[in-house]
């Protein structure tokens, strides 16, 4: 009878621990994150002109647009993205959702992929363009030396967990 009470009280501590670990690593890029930005400073940040353009750059007036869904074959309720996307010379914007989590990244790529495997089978031709901070909006400043116009979908990736978190195509 002792034994047995011993590990109940075993397997419950370690029950939870397990479960507040779990709400933890959830709760954390939220709790971190700095304020998203707001419509507003989207749309500023969207038609501020862009620096004169190298010759090997795109034009500053590249605009697309594109929408992350959340019924992508890889998103599931832990990892998917919503909302509307503008793809500029110089910025990428989302006015939506993401699901929060830990050290995502946004990619560009050259062909469209929703999973994990077509993810990483494919990454040698993509291209990283910056950390995604926020998860209600966000606004990434993207290299100079990024051709948008050479891709055609972006993807939010998160890279410590190696999960496939959205994607759209915006061209």
């Amino acid at each position: 009878m002792r034994m047995r009470k011993t590990f109940l009280l075993l397997f419950t501590h370690a029950a939870a621990l397990a479960v507040g670990f779990g709400l933890g690593i959830y709760a954390l890029p939220l709790l971190i994150a700095p304020a998203a930005p707001t419509p507003a400073e989207l749309a500023q940040a969207l038609q501020a002109p862009a620096a004169a353009s190298d010759a090997g750059s795109a034009p500053a007036s590249v605009r697309f647009t594109a929408r992350f869904v959340r019924d992508l074959a890889d998103s599931d309720a832990l990892h998917w993205g919503e909302g509307d996307v503008t793809v500029t010379a110089r910025h990428v914007a989302l006015q939506g959702r993401l699901a929060p989590g830990p050290d995502y990244k946004l990619y560009f790529s050259p062909t469209f992929v929703e999973t994990e495997a077509d993810f990483e089978r494919l990454k040698p031709q993509m291209r990283r363009a910056g950390d995604v901070k926020t998860f209600d909006n966000f606004l990434v400043e993207l290299p100079a030396d990024l051709d948008v116009q050479q891709y055609t979908t972006v993807i939010v990736w998160c890279e410590t967990f190696r999960q496939f978190i959205t994607a759209a195509r915006y061209r």
